[in-house]
């Protein structure tokens, strides 16, 4: 199955050669045979192949007698609610979030927005989809349907109950959603919200005329960075196509590093949840640990990725999740990731406390400064992190295999991991006040890495 557009969590592959219309097709079959679906809700983004890719899978679906809930063009967070209160088998979303324009792909959960993962989906419909074995249609009279497109006034609802409508002030707010999805969200939540949105390539476009939207790399922030200074905003707020993601600028501009992010959502949720649980992963951690302990709660270290955060958000009951890499999780969003949730938050929090974005985290900043995550591109990914740890094991106080290897020292600690997907290593670290520390090590690491 070397062609095979099956990965860990998802489906992406490169058009046509692994993505088309007839894989598509015999996708929604498959999630037919294997689920044994009455069922499913089916959305996509804003890609050029997108919607034909959804009719595509529907039809698949619906030839094998599944009733398909369309949303049409949508954020993966609306899959996700939907398939939860609609109580519908599963939901497949038609994406390819940040990957190149020649790529596309499809996000699936199960019944309740449950993780699929290799072992309870995606294995098996890898295993169906790329056989040549036919799927029998069903007779005519048992075909599925297609109903009406799902109403998303119960979304919206949900992402206005973040907020108490009163308390909150008139900010002004960049909004980049980068020709992507989140736009129109934005649209709908407007006349319910005191704030002045400024819209920067607001409208969705599968053109693309401004490149993929991904705020995680740094020349993909100048124009949100610019347009708060510009406009003198109180913030600024960008999201990658499909809107499972959010990054933040402060009124300066200033990129605010997604760690510092999920210590201050978990200080805001923490407020009305004493001693709740929050789920943090192993790249980045000692800012989190402090300020979840600091407010009462209850911190829990996860692998990186949505299916290992979800699981344990749900065996444990958390209230929230968050991963440095923009990801947030709410127990009261199907604890699954949404790009929306967390900047209602934060605003709710800059409303309610009279602090700046930027004077909620300049002192998490200082106390814990880290280096961001830095990518090498590598041929032998396991030999070098042997090395890494042969090299720095010996002296640490603590060292954890949880996601790649972490090594950790009084003053300092690191986290070196390999991509699922591309040759690379990942690394990030971070110290105790000391940012000349983080500088020296990532120096001493990248030595290392380029010598090995």
């Amino acid at each position: 199955m070397s062609n095979s557009p099956f990965k860990a969590y998802d489906v992406r592959g490169l058009i046509p050669d692994q993505m088309n219309v007839p894989f598509a097709y015999r996708f929604g079959q498959a999630v037919a045979h294997l689920l044994k679906a009455n069922s499913v809700v089916v959305g996509h983004d804003m890609r050029l192949d997108s919607a034909p890719f959804a009719d595509a899978i529907s039809q698949g679906l619906m030839d094998s007698g599944v009733n398909v809930l369309p949303v049409g063009q949508c954020g993966t967070e609306e899959v996700y609610f939907h398939t939860d209160t609609s109580g519908a088998d599963g939901g497949l979303m038609v994406t390819a979030s940040h990957n190149p324009q020649n790529y596309n792909g499809i996000k699936m959960v199960l019944k309740g927005a449950h993780a699929a993962t290799r072992d309870n989906a995606l294995g098996p419909l890898e295993e169906l989809v790329m056989s040549d074995t036919p799927f029998t249609p069903v007779s005519y009279e048992n075909r599925g349907k297609k109903l009406p497109q799902l109403d998303r006034a119960p979304y919206i609802q949900r992402l206005l109950n973040q907020v108490d409508g009163v308390a909150l002030k008139p900010l002004k707010i960049v909004c980049h959603a980068g020709n992507g999805c989140a736009g129109s969200i934005i649209d709908l939540l407007e006349e319910h919200l005191p704030f002045t949105f400024i819209k920067v390539d607001h409208e969705a476009d599968g053109n693309l005329p401004n490149g993929i939207p991904n705020p995680l790399l740094p020349e993909k922030r100048a124009k949100a960075a610019n347009a708060v200074k510009e406009h003198g905003a109180d913030l600024g707020i960008a999201w990658d196509g499909d809107f499972d993601r959010c990054f933040f600028y402060d009124h300066t501009g200033e990129f605010v590093e997604g760690y510092y992010l999920v210590g201050l959502i978990a200080q805001t949720l923490l407020h009305n949840n004493p001693g709740g649980k929050i789920v943090y992963d192993p790249r980045l951690t000692w800012n989190t640990i402090d300020v979840v302990q600091a407010a009462g709660g209850v911190p829990i270290i996860s692998k990186t990725g949505h299916a290992f955060f979800k699981q344990i958000m749900r065996e444990e009951n958390a209230i929230y999740g968050g991963e440095m890499s923009a990801h947030h999780y709410f127990d009261d969003f199907s604890f699954c990731d949404t790009g929306m949730v967390p900047w209602l938050a934060i605003v709710s929090e800059i409303s309610t406390s009279g602090k700046s974005l930027k004077e909620m985290v300049e002192e998490r900043i200082a106390k814990f400064p880290c280096s961001g995550e830095i990518n090498f591109t590598v041929n032998d990914a396991p030999s070098i992190l042997a090395e890494i740890e042969k090299t720095y094991a010996p002296n640490a106080l603590k060292v954890e295999h949880i996601d790649g290897v972490s090594i950790e020292f009084d003053d300092w600690r690191f986290n070196v991991r390999s991509s699922n997907t591309e040759p690379l290593l990942r690394i990030n670290v971070e110290a105790r006040g000391d940012k000349a520390l983080v500088d020296q090590k990532v120096v001493e690491l990248s030595k290392l890495i380029n010598a090995s």
